[in-house]
């Protein structure tokens, strides 16, 4: 095990990626996607994606020197294409755009088609709530959730972030993902030969599964049960039937290099909170004054807070094998 400065994972990744194909800019921006990912805690959208991105810049299924566009509907409605390229520099592209847009209208959203794997949206929204503003996303991904009482996945593990201003303490960020775990953690398992907990997923055969693998090439279970695949079925008509995105169905995964792009969606939305007036970020900060107060609770996003001051002052943490695996990557 090795513990990595910041600037020492990001020249890694940076470099990595150029070697692999990666426009500067691209590289820079899933650069700093990854390291937010780390400084969160999600180690499973981090360092330990850099094997399967750089298998598909190599292969083309995700064209790592795309340069994203955007072209603006309506006065509070963007339409980005990724391009085919990773998500990061398209979310970046919508980022850029919204809070004037939302400052202006109240609200704007930005839809983003032709995209790839948008890694750990707490991090995307909690961009919006640093500027004073409320973020919510939706992203679906390939199918690995079935419809509830169905064996056949339709539904990505399509995740849903939502962050917003809260004064001094910083932002309350919501952060979930619509099956039981995020399926990066399977994958984090599968990569140093552990067995996952029985009850994250199931086989082909519809069987709980303890194997990670098993668990990669049958489905996922689904957060809150019918519940879940309710949720996950508005996720896939926001971000990919209003965008114009693959649904989860229609994509290839994010895990290997082979087939076309994934061709996923985003639908990122930022609202100013003071467009009904009064002072609604200090409300914010009342409800989680009161959640912070009360023994044993915590403020969603408070954790990855501490953990980000962490992390930055004792290193990222990374196995050995892995550093090996992305020190090779491209050579």
């Amino acid at each position: 095990m090795k513990l990595l400065g910041v600037a020492e994972a990001t020249t890694l990744i940076v470099e990595t990626l150029a070697r692999c194909g990666a426009s500067e800019a691209n590289a820079g921006s899933v650069a700093r996607a990854l390291i937010a990912a780390e400084l969160a805690g999600q180690s499973g959208h981090g360092l330990r994606r850099m094997p399967s991105y750089c298998a598909q810049a190599l292969s083309g299924k995700v064209d790592a020197k795309a340069t994203p566009t955007i072209e603006r509907k309506r006065p509070g409605a963007f339409a980005v294409d990724a391009a085919n390229g990773f998500a990061y520099p398209a979310i970046d592209l919508a980022l850029e755009n919204l809070p004037e847009a939302a400052t202006l209208q109240g609200i704007a959203m930005a839809g983003i088609r032709r995209s790839h794997h948008c890694g750990v949206a707490g991090t995307i929204v909690e961009r919006l709530a640093e500027k004073n503003l409320v973020g919510i996303l939706f992203a679906n991904a390939p199918s690995a959730m079935a419809p509830w009482g169905g064996k056949t996945p339709l539904y990505g593990t399509d995740p849903i972030a939502f962050a917003a201003p809260a004064g001094e303490d910083g932002p309350v960020v919501v952060d979930i993902s619509l099956s039981k775990v995020a399926r990066g953690k399977i994958m984090a398992a599968k990569q140093q030969g552990n067995a996952i907990p029985e009850g994250w997923a199931l086989d082909r055969e519809g069987n709980p599964t303890t194997d990670a693998q098993a668990a990669l090439d049958g489905t996922m279970v689904p957060m809150g049960d019918a519940k879940g695949t309710a949720l996950a079925l508005m996720v896939e008509m926001l971000c990919a039937g209003l965008t114009g995105a693959n649904y989860g169905y229609e994509a290839t995964s994010f895990f290997d290099g082979e087939g076309a792009a994934p061709g996923t969606g985003q639908l990122i939305i930022a609202i100013d909170p003071e467009v009904f007036g009064g002072s609604a970020v200090s409300r914010f900060a009342v409800l989680a004054g009161l959640i912070d107060a009360m023994p044993g609770a915590r403020v969603p996003g408070r954790r990855r807070q501490s953990l980000k001051a962490e992390i930055m002052q004792k290193g990222i943490s990374v196995d050995d094998d892995l550093l090996a695996q992305i020190s090779a990557l491209g050579q």
